[in-house]
């Protein structure tokens, strides 16, 4: 990443390297072990198998071994999505000698023993957000990614969104002083998957297992995104939560049958916050809004101007530039396609978008990049811990009654 949290140049950098130089990129590879294969495993696969056939990377990504707990399942994972081996014990995994990066896909309950474990054996980390269940586990992780950063390794969150081109160009233009001194940051992320009151109790509606509901789900992206774009970080928070279904059929139960157990989730949050600069914010995470099946939508308003993005048009910034004539201004769209737009210049001719599966793309490219140059990755374990300090300060609040509650630095 590069100064103030933009991406480092992306693209066909080196694409007049010669075929010596090739060749030697060729040549050195870097082999990549992923625990978890459900959603974020194929959504991580399509990254890794992608990333060194658009971008010229300095290290080679060889996808070695993806880890499950059911043989069968997790060899036709490894078969489907492109993996040399199957493992069934994420320590074997992380013992192998073709594994350099340890990639956790998932559920939050074993995000710090299996990085703490891949960082003390000397495997680079690659962890979905958010970065543990508790702050405590998230302490422990930053200081093992700091102990293994002095021996030469990096580690990572998957704060995908930060990888959408046109959210790294909002982030350039707020760096640049496009929109002036920030006002507010006004955000939302709200899915409908949940509103039906017979979809089963899943992983996601268990407390032990996902830590908090669609707070640490959702909101931790849009805690990360909002951070990220403003260059801030959130000092504190007053907060409300509510949990609409309580008791859900058991996963793998016929529908609306006798056996049901308790949701000890949250199934919304909302609540509103301080910026150090002054500036407001408010946030909204739900996964009970009927129609919304993954919008995320992230306005900031400065000075000098605003801008808005929508996930599900996430090819295009809307800026509204505010020193013009008010006779012509008002909001217009950027279509975030051109060559010199963040990432853009490896893949398509201007107008032709990009989609939801790129992020994990340049999630990969970066990652990489930050490997074989020896940098630190951007959102850092660090970056991860204080999230999640965020996430606990919302459920702090909450839990009396939205009382204003500091966010620790």
């Amino acid at each position: 990443m590069g100064p103030k949290g933009q991406p480092a140049p992306a693209g066909r950098g080196s694409a007049a390297a010669t075929p010596e130089q090739r060749t030697e990129h060729l040549a050195s590879p870097l082999g990549i072990g992923m625990v978890g294969y459900a959603f974020m495993g194929a959504a991580h696969s399509q990254g890794w198998r992608t990333a060194g056939r658009v971008f010229d990377l300095p290290r080679r990504p060889v996808l070695s071994a993806v880890c499950g707990r059911d043989p069968a399942a997790v060899r036709v994972a490894a078969d489907r999505l492109g993996w040399a081996a199957a493992e069934t014990d994420w320590r074997a995994l992380i013992a192998r000698d073709d594994v350099d990066v340890v990639d956790i896909c998932t559920p939050g309950d074993s995000h710090a023993e299996i990085a703490i474990a891949a960082l003390e054996a000397g495997k680079h980390v690659l962890c979905e957000k958010p970065l543990a269940n508790t702050v405590e586990e998230a302490e422990a992780m930053a200081a093992a990614a700091e102990a293994a950063r002095a021996r030469g390794q990096v580690a990572m969150v998957g704060f995908n969104y930060r990888r959408v081109p046109a959210t790294a160009l909002a982030r350039r233009m707020v760096a640049e002083g496009r929109i002036g001194t920030l006002r507010h940051v006004r955000v939302a992320y709200l899915q409908d998957w949940l509103v039906d009151p017979d979809a089963p109790l899943t992983w996601r509606l268990r407390k032990e297992s996902a830590g908090s509901g669609a707070l640490g789900d959702l909101g931790a992206h849009i805690i990360d995104l909002a951070q990220y774009l403003t260059g801030e970080r959130i000092s504190g928070v007053s907060a409300l939560t509510e949990t609409f279904v309580r008791e859900r059929p058991l996963a793998g139960g016929p529908s609306g049958g006798a056996a049901r157990g308790q949701v000890t989730v949250d199934d919304a949050a909302l609540f509103t916050a301080r910026l150090p600069s002054g500036a407001l914010a408010s946030f909204e995470a739900t996964r009970f809004a009927s129609g919304r099946k993954n919008a995320l939508r992230i306005e900031l308003n400065g000075e000098l101007g605003s801008l808005a993005f929508d996930l599900e048009r996430l090819n295009e910034l809307s800026f509204h530039d505010h020193t013009e004539p008010g006779v012509s201004a008002g909001f217009r769209r950027i279509l975030v396609t051109e060559p010199d737009h963040p990432y853009l210049d490896a893949w398509w001719p201007p107008g032709h978008g990009l989609g939801y599966e790129h992020t994990f793309v340049h999630q990969a490219r970066d990652l990489v990049h930050a490997i074989a140059s020896g940098t630190g990755p951007e959102p850092s374990f660090a970056d991860g811990l204080q999230v999640q300090r965020v996430l606990a300060a919302v459920e702090e609040s909450a839990a009396k009654n939205s009382v204003y509650t500091t966010v620790p630095a």
